[in-house]
């Protein structure tokens, strides 16, 4: 692996790296989890892009697994917590107790990991929602009135259950907004499920080993943002998250029909940061429209309200979405 200072000569030679490296990765996660090309590599995307996930499928489809396969991949420390309806705040960041000294000292919650996994997320009330907002954006929690930095790279991967919405609790839009990504978790295909279960009905087990450590992944976070952008391409992404905008002032036709709240600035960062590592990733060393047209549905389908004429007639996010790239 290689030392924390990166020794390489330029950043030409560290962008080649990465794509060797992103190949490493997809063989090792490869190991474990058969099919999801496409869920795996936006997860990636989101990671190297300094992002979090919301990963949205029914149950079954191994979404803990792929989680807790691509921290191992990546050499990072992994936690889990299952969301519920009586979950507190506390259950989350961690809490002060007195110690045998009569001092009160700070136990650390399951937050404190590199890749935390927030199982079924939306099971859990507004209250205990926030306090993991906090940790996503400002990348800290407060508990008794001091502020606890957590552990670099930090990324929340949350997973949610698109039916039996019963005891649920709709995600606000400020804390969807701090998910890079909506990815869809679909069923495998055919050929792809007759070798999940041939691999798993057997005593033989696979695991992901670690190619990467946390020191690469911020040297890479750091080299993504560094990727140049020409102006075009610049200026596609915000045209793009302007579109969405039914009162805005330049909305796409379907929008002014069939959208009633629309994206912010935030999509149009998550555009190009997205669009740059996916160039990376591609083996180029800048994105283009492409690029960004390749990770925008997966950034704007959770930024885009559908109103009730949409509902009514069949329109549904992606093909909103879609319709609002091609122009």
């Amino acid at each position: 692996m290689m030392e924390q200072n990166a020794p390489f000569k330029d950043e030409v030679e560290a962008a080649d790296a990465f794509a060797k490296k992103y190949d490493e990765l997809k063989r090792e996660i490869g190991q474990v989890i058969i099919g999801q090309d496409d869920v795996v590599k936006n997860i990636l995307i989101s990671i190297f892009s300094g992002g979090h996930a919301l990963l949205v499928g029914v149950p079954g489809l191994a979404k803990t697994l792929l989680v807790n396969t691509v921290s191992t991949a990546l050499g990072l420390d992994f936690s889990r917590i299952q969301f519920t309806p009586d979950l507190m705040p506390s259950d989350i960041v961690g809490s002060e107790i007195l110690d045998k000294e009569r001092n009160f000292k700070f136990i650390k919650g399951p937050i404190f990991a590199n890749v935390v996994l927030a199982d079924e997320i939306n099971r859990t009330p507004p209250k205990t929602q926030a306090a993991l907002l906090e940790a996503m954006q400002e990348k800290a929690v407060t508990a008794g009135g001091e502020t606890h930095k957590l552990k670099k790279p930090f990324f929340v991967l949350a997973t949610q259950n698109p039916i039996e919405q019963e005891g649920t609790y709709p995600l606000p839009e400020a804390q969807l907004d701090r998910f890079m990504f909506n990815i869809f978790v679909e069923y495998p295909t055919f050929d792809e499920e007759m070798n999940i279960v041939q691999a798993t009905t057997t005593n033989k087990t696979s695991a992901a080993k670690p190619v990467m450590n946390a020191q690469e992944i911020l040297y890479f976070q750091d080299l993504v943002r560094k990727v140049p952008v020409s102006d075009n391409v610049l200026k596609y992404a915000v045209t793009v998250t302007a579109r969405t905008r039914p009162n805005g002032e330049q909305p796409a036709d379907v929008v002014k029909e069939y959208v009633s709240w629309g994206a912010g600035p935030r999509a149009s960062q998550f555009l190009i940061l997205g669009a740059k590592c996916h160039a990376l990733l591609s083996g180029k060393y800048s994105p283009d429209i492409e690029d960004v047209k390749a990770v925008a549905v997966s950034i704007l389908r959770h930024r885009i309200v559908p109103n009730y004429k949409a509902e009514s007639e069949g329109y549904d996010v992606e093909r909103i979405v879609r319709e609002i790239i091609n122009f």
